[in-house]
C-alpha cells in the first residue's frame, strides 16, 4: 500500500487534535480521521498502531503542551505569582484545546512508561515552582495534587457549561487560585 505524499505521523496527529478539539475526544474515530485526511482508514496504520495508540499520542502531546503553556506563563515570576500564572495557563489550555485536554484527563494507561515520564515532567515543573516555599517533598506533592484538582475541576466545569451565572469566569478562577495560595501561605507560616 502506497503512503500518501506529505502524510506522516505528525500530520495524522495534528488532524486528530483538530478533530478532538472540534468534536471531543470520545467522538474521535479512525474513520473520521481518515475522512479528514482524505485517505482510507487502513492507510492510517502506516502512521499509528490503532485508536489506543492514537489516544496515547494525544495524551502525551497534551501533557507536553500544557506544561509548555505553564512554563511560558511563569517566565519572570516566582512563588505566588508563578503558581497563579500556571493555574491560569492550565485552564486557558483547556479552553483553547478542549479535545486535547480531554485526552489528558482520560489517560489511556497510567502505567505506560512514556506517559508516566511526561506526567512526571509536569509534576517536576510544579515542584520547582513550589521550591521557594520550603515544603517537604510529601507536602509539596500534596500541594501539586490539590492544585491540579482545583484547576482541573474548574476547567471541567467550565467545559461542561457548569458556570451559567453572569459572573466573569476569569475573576472566579483568579479568586479561587488566590484563596488556595492564601491557604498555602498560612500552612507555610505555621511550619507545615
Amino acid at each position: 500500500m502506497a503512503i500518501r505524499q506529505g502524510l506522516d505521523a505528525e500530520t495524522v496527529l495534528q488532524a486528530a487534535i483538530e478533530l478532538a478539539d472540534q468534536q471531543g475526544i470520545e467522538q474521535l474515530s479512525l474513520a473520521a480521521l481518515a475522512t479528514k485526511l482524505t485517505i482510507k482508514t487502513p492507510s492510517l496504520y502506516n502512521h499509528i498502531k490503532g485508536l489506543p495508540d492514537l489516544r496515547k499520542q494525544l495524551s502525551k502531546r497534551g501533557l507536553l503542551l500544557v506544561k509548555e503553556a505553564m512554563i511560558e506563563a511563569v517566565i519572570g515570576k516566582a512563588e505566588d505569582e508563578a503558581l497563579l500564572a500556571a493555574g491560569v495557563a492550565y485552564v486557558d489550555f483547556a479552553r483553547k484545546q478542549p479535545g486535547l485536554y480531554e485526552a489528558i484527563s482520560l489517560l489511556p494507561d497510567y502505567e505506560d512508561p512514556e506517559l508516566k515520564e511526561v506526567g512526571a515532567g509536569v509534576v517536576s515543573f510544579l515542584l520547582r515552582i513550589l521550591a521557594p516555599y520550603g515544603l517537604s517533598e510529601e507536602d509539596a506533592l500534596h500541594v501539586v495534587r490539590g492544585f491540579r484538582s482545583m484547576v482541573h475541576g474548574f476547567a471541567s466545569l467550565e467545559h461542561r457549561n457548569g458556570f451559567r451565572m453572569g459572573l466573569d469566569r476569569d475573576e472566579s478562577l483568579r479568586r479561587l487560585l488566590q484563596t488556595y495560595l492564601r491557604g498555602l501561605r498560612a500552612d507555610v507560616a505555621r511550619g507545615k
